[in-house]
């Protein structure tokens, strides 16, 4: 047996400066990729998902080889299929005279189980390293969070504008205030126009991973085409630059804006190149932040723009390992309806739950408030099954992998963990959505009616959620007020929401549209 050592890279590992292929040998080692059947099919991912990641895995291997590497690469068109991680190792073992296996460690419990058992299970040593690519390790996370009766975002986050230097004035945030997130809710004016995000013609490669998702997966969820993500790191760094040039300014005021066809408004595009290791998610920061020193963006949208990279993003990675494999399968308020088929098909009366899968079917991309505040409060008031919400969003968008979205759907749209995540649900009526979006406006629901037949949904499900769950809610402090406003209520107006909201998850039971 030889010294070669096999480096196996994950479908979000494609960087350059990954550990593995930091400490490998170009002369000994072989680099192994593959497009594994299970990692294609674990859930029903949507097409143009697959399309960027193996598109992506594709280049990033061609990069490797014109650097120097040998690259042992399996396409899913392979015969037999390859169907896991482990059947890519074992065939690479047989055709490499390998000694050991080098991994930076899986984002995924799942694949991080798998990786764990080859030690025993191929008879090869197996080193697993550390993933530099995020600013907090997992051990920092934990001590930071030792000990904490609550672990609360903003307080991680400043730790991390501490450690980055980042916005930071000496020992002071600039702006002396740590959060801007107050000036960051304004909805969009009916004028105002944002520019859209630089596109990328697919090239041959793409097109060629095109053309095999359509074959294997003919009937599979969400568009192919159009297709114009970027699926290198040069491309990724220019879609950056797009974002701080053209629509940075603007995204403090409006990222919590909402408008029908336009999918993107000011929002950066960036998560799904970050997640897949093509864009250095520090690097971006300092980038937004030159932009706001020379004076070319507003202190809240660069504010903003950094606190969910160095901030939401770590925070969530940091609970998505402390709280252990059991987490996705959570349901703290016993929620059990079957998720409805318009969250596949988007066939529902409500505009704005309709406009949201819409534009999900066809861009594989929805912004965080359309996820937590459309999709995400509609789950949550009616009391959808968290492991299928779960699972839809892990689907559905390009940039989901399993440690960022689980916390995000079961901890902070769901509060199916109990509050780990957040300090309260977010729970909410139709109003909000009316003031944030122009969904209402052509919805068959009315937002200002409150239990009639053409009353919005949202309304009636609201209250029922808060009565449905009041012995686990009502000593939470920040949401005390609406149980104040409903003990005000007439006997007779309690009843009429109660009633409505029955019957539409009744509806929803049976599979009725709604």
């Amino acid at each position: 047996m030889s010294d070669r050592r096999l480096i196996l890279v994950l479908g979000d590992q494609l960087s350059h400066g990954l550990a593995s292929l930091a400490g490998g040998d170009q002369g000994r080692d072989v680099v192994v990729m593959g497009e594994v059947m299970a990692e294609a099919t674990y859930v029903p991912h949507h097409r143009k998902k697959l399309v960027f990641v193996f598109s992506a895995m594709r280049h990033f291997a061609e990069e490797l080889r014109a650097a120097g590497w040998t690259v042992d690469y399996a396409r899913l068109t392979a015969r037999p299929r390859i169907q896991s991680f482990t059947e890519l190792i074992e065939r690479a073992l047989k055709r490499h005279s390998a000694d050991r296996i080098v991994v930076v460690e899986a984002g995924e419990h799942r694949v991080a189980a798998e990786i764990a058992g080859w030690r025993d299970a191929l008879g090869v040593e197996v080193d697993v390293l550390e993933d530099d690519r995020f600013i907090s390790t997992r051990d920092e996370f934990d001590a930071w969070a030792d000990g904490r009766k609550a672990l609360r975002m903003e307080y991680f986050y400043r730790e991390m504008r501490r450690k980055t230097g980042l916005l930071m004035d000496g020992d002071a945030p600039m702006g002396e205030r740590w959060n801007f997130d107050a000036d960051n809710r304004k909805s969009a004016p009916a004028g105002l126009s944002f520019p859209p995000p630089v596109g990328f013609p697919a090239d041959e490669t793409t097109r060629d991973v095109i053309a095999m998702v359509e074959k294997a997966f003919p009937n599979g969820f969400g568009a192919t085409q159009p297709f114009d993500f970027a699926v290198v790191a040069g491309d990724a760094e220019q879609a950056l630059d797009d974002f701080i040039a053209h629509r940075l300014p603007l995204f403090g005021d409006y990222q919590d804006a909402m408008r029908e066809g336009d999918a993107f408004m000011a929002h950066s595009l960036l998560s799904l190149y970050i997640n897949a290791g093509l864009l250095d998610p520090l690097q971006a920061c300092v980038k937004a932040e030159k932009a706001y020193r020379a004076g070319a963006a507003p202190l809240n949208a660069v504010e903003g723009f950094i606190r969910q990279i160095i901030g939401w993003r770590e925070f969530v990675r940091g609970v998505y390992w402390r709280e252990g494999p059991d987490y996705t399968s959570r349901n703290h308020l016993e929620a059990d309806i079957p998720l409805p088929d318009f969250y596949w098909t988007g066939e529902t009366d409500m505009s704005c739950v309709r406009a949201v899968v819409d534009q999900t079917r066809e861009e594989a991309y929805a912004h965080h408030i359309q996820r937590l505040m459309v999709t995400g409060t509609f789950a949550l008031i009616a009391g959808l099954d968290p492991s299928e919400v779960h699972e839809w969003y892990l689907a559905v968008y390009a940039d989901a992998y399993e440690w960022v979205e689980a916390p995000n759907v079961i901890g902070m749209a769901l509060f199916a963990d109990g509050g780990v995540v957040a300090s309260k649900p977010y729970a909410a009526s139709g109003a909000y959505i009316n003031r944030m979006s122009d969904y209402c406006g052509g919805c068959a629901y009315s937002p200002a009616r409150k239990t009639e037949a053409e009353a919005c949904p949202f309304n009636a499900l609201y209250w029922d959620f808060l009565i449905r769950n009041e012995a686990r809610l009502k000593s939470n402090p920040r949401i005390s007020r609406a149980y104040q406003t409903w003990a005000k209520m007439g006997d007779e107006k309690k009843s009429a929401y109660l009633e409505r909201a029955g019957d539409i998850r009744q509806r929803l039971r049976d599979g009725a549209r709604l």
